[in-house]
């Protein structure tokens, strides 16, 4: 074997590396971008081939895999030709959910020291009821009963409905004015 660089004999497989991705992928233009892929990695892995083994079939290996890699990806995505799909996705800018934050804040300071300490440690904390009640030293149905008043009154205060969507950008803050807590009904 030649101890010549083996980049340089690289151009030497592509015809056979070409017919190899033809066959795989049954269209010209993917195989060819498989190649350069192929090439790409070959070239900038060149160090990990070792002289003397076959240069061809590491080349196929790599393309091979690349083929293999992009079966794999292309389960994951979603096919959009026309783009129709892609028209309908859409990001609400985020400061909407920051001004409907600064009102939940103003809402909550309004709230009496109990409903805002019950609020905080069950939804905001995830503590159980029972956890809460131990906390504030007060029996489970009062922790039940200042939860529910205060999401209540956080409601009136917001001026909530249950149609109304909330867009707060703090899930802590959602834990606390949301009806679910620890997966059961408050």
């Amino acid at each position: 074997m030649s101890s010549s660089d083996p980049r340089d004999e690289l151009v030497d497989h592509l015809p056979a590396m070409r017919a190899f991705a033809i066959s795989l992928t049954r269209n010209a233009a993917i195989a060819d971008d498989m190649v350069q892929d192929t090439l790409v990695k070959a070239w900038t892995k060149i160090d990990t081939f070792q002289p003397g083994t076959n240069l061809r079939a590491w080349l196929f290996t790599i393309l091979r895999n690349t083929y293999y890699s992009n079966r794999r990806k292309a389960k994951r995505e979603v096919s959009d030709i026309d783009g129709t799909f892609t028209e309908t996705l859409s990001q609400k800018p985020d400061h909407d959910g920051r001004l409907q934050l600064t009102d939940f804040l103003k809402s909550f300071e309004e709230l009496p020291d109990e409903q805002r300490e019950a609020l905080i440690l069950v939804g905001a904390e995830g503590f159980s009821y029972e956890e809460a009640a131990q906390t504030c030293e007060v029996a489970v149905g009062t922790i039940k009963s200042r939860v529910n008043r205060g999401r209540a009154r956080l409601a009136e205060l917001m001026h909530l409905d249950d149609e109304t969507a909330m867009e707060l950008t703090d899930p802590a803050t959602m834990a606390v004015v949301t009806s679910r807590v620890n997966g059961a009904m408050s």
